[in-house]
């Protein structure tokens, strides 16, 4: 290995011992300069900014974020944490680099007490700063009696660098977005979501708890034609409707949830600690049934689902539950501004329950799944009105009996149906087809780089589009952010994490520069 590989391999350290390396350089009386990010795709912008910040003391000391904390979408960072971390500490300038262990430098600053800490210029108004970090690392620095500072020069955006020079996505995907940017501000679009937070919402639909058993399969059982295999682990999420809200509370205030647990193995301990504290939930309880279950039995590596199994009664046919939802859903409707229906088609909302929505509802978005255990008589059709109607390009085509017609045909029929004036079409690996009434349609592409489990994917999709729906934002816009919300579903198993707020606009800032 040559000098130059040693020096730069040396600069790298732990942060524990470069706290203890600050330490003794404050002994010393020599001035630390702190600098932090992502530093995805170094640029002359960032080697301007570490030779501004060095001088402002005798030692730079420049932090990483670990990948795991980019919040820039699915297909970030483009180069791995140790590369960044190595391009970094290649350069000149920078004395020490580390890789953090935290989203922000808050915890940074506070362990290495820098005299300086060191932003660009894009930093100084905060109140742009989508994750409210520089306020957060402002106070940080003056708590150990450093300084923030600013350095001025030119400034490059490494997010618009790698889409515009790295293939990323292809072409086609670049050349949308390049166009979508040029009709659309981040301002604008993100402005739909902020002013989600004073929507009412009131979310209607099964519970339903997701169990993902991990397993090693072993072959075939000596003795019966029969797939072996020897269990790892278990993990459960809150899925259905539990996961609706939980997206839908990431973006509003106001939150209510009605729903079905089992009488029998309610699950409501796990479920209520599951749900994100802003969601006010009312259970009612399905005589002699428990709580849904959806096992899934899992491969480990590779992720591959093997078999799945339903735990549940179908609830359809029980007038006593009907009528007791009934009642809730006709006391709570007049309050909300918008009701957010997932059916999932197992039973809960019968006939009586779509007439109450379909008539009293202010706002009424539909999605009806199309899923193993409804056997595909849980179609769109059976609500006779719906404000807005998100469903799968193979739930459409269901629902109208045509697996070949025209897509846009049946969305126009299917419109007219339901007096219908917003829709959203999933799918898949094709984006998404969106319609309104007075707007025509639009096709967005999809955004995903890699695909985890597109278990739950959907239902993200719906949860946050309906809120921007509400509020009458141009159709392409809503299909653009329900494909942003779609990559990020894909990327985690199952409902392991809801959509969040920060991380889904720093991905939509990232897509636009």
């Amino acid at each position: 290995m040559d000098d130059g590989a040693n020096r730069t391999r040396n600069k790298i350290k732990a942060l524990e011992e470069l706290a203890g390396i600050a330490a003794s350089l404050r002994a010393e009386k020599k001035k630390v300069v702190h600098c932090h990010g992502v530093f995805d795709l170094l640029h002359i912008g960032h080697i301007r900014h570490f030779e501004q910040a060095r001088r402002l003391g005798d030692i730079l000391i420049v932090t990483v974020t670990p990948d795991r904390y980019v919040n820039k979408g699915p297909h970030r960072p483009v180069f791995r944490e140790e590369l960044r971390v190595e391009a970094v500490a290649a350069l000149e300038c920078v004395d020490y680099v580390a890789l953090n262990k935290w989203p922000m430098a808050v915890e940074t600053i506070q362990l290495l007490k820098p005299d300086f800490y060191v932003k660009g210029s894009e930093y100084r108004e905060a109140e742009k700063d989508i994750t409210r970090g520089i306020a957060l690392e402002e106070a940080a620095i003056r708590s150990v009696g450093g300084q923030l500072a600013f350095t001025n020069d030119i400034t490059f955006s490494s997010s618009n660098l790698i889409n515009r020079h790295l293939p990323i996505f292809q072409k086609e995907v670049s050349d949308y977005l390049a166009g979508f940017a040029a009709r659309y501000s981040t301002g604008e679009i993100l402005g739909y979501l902020e002013r989600a937070r004073s929507l009412r919402v009131l979310i209607v639909g099964e519970a339903i708890i997701d169990e993902y058993q991990y397993c090693e399969t072993m072959g075939k059982s000596g003795k019966e034609p029969i797939l072996a295999a020897r269990y790892v682990s278990t993990e459960r999420f809150a899925g259905g409707s539990l996961a609706v809200a939980n997206h839908v509370a990431a973006f509003c205030d106001h939150v209510r949830l009605l729903t079905f647990l089992g009488q029998r193995d309610s699950q409501e301990d796990f479920i209520r600690e599951k749900l994100n504290p802003r969601i006010d939930p009312i259970f009612l309880y399905a005589e002699d049934a428990p709580t849904i279950l959806k096992r899934r039995f899992v491969e480990v590596y590779p992720f591959q689902k093997l078999f799945e199994l339903y735990v549940m009664n179908d609830m359809e046919g029980n007038p006593a539950e009907s009528q007791r939802l009934c009642a809730q859903l006709q006391q709570l409707l007049p309050d909300y501004d918008v009701v957010i229906v997932m059916d999932y088609g197992h039973g809960m909302i019968g006939p009586e329950a779509v007439e109450v929505l379909c008539s009293q509802a202010r706002f009424l978005a539909v999605n009806t799944q199309v899923n193993a255990g409804n056997h595909g008589f849980n179609t769109v059709s059976k609500y006779f009105r719906a404000d807005y109607l998100c469903v799968s390009e193979q739930e459409l085509r269901l629902d109208a009996r045509g697996r070949r017609r025209d897509l846009r045909s049946m969305v126009l029929e299917v419109a007219e149906k339901l007096s219908c004036e917003w829709i959203l079409i999933t799918r898949g690996q094709k984006g998404c087809l969106a319609y309104g009434k007075k707007e025509g349609f639009f096709e967005v592409p999809a955004f995903a780089g890699r695909v985890v489990d597109r278990i739950g994917a959907g239902d993200s999709v719906f949860s946050v589009t309906a809120l921007c729906v509400v509020q009458k934002a141009p159709m392409e816009v809503v299909g653009f952010i329900g494909n942003a919300v779609g990559a990020q579903a894909v990327a985690v198993v199952g409902n392991r994490q809801p959509i969040e707020r920060v991380p889904l606009f720093k991905h939509i800032e990232s897509l636009l520069k």
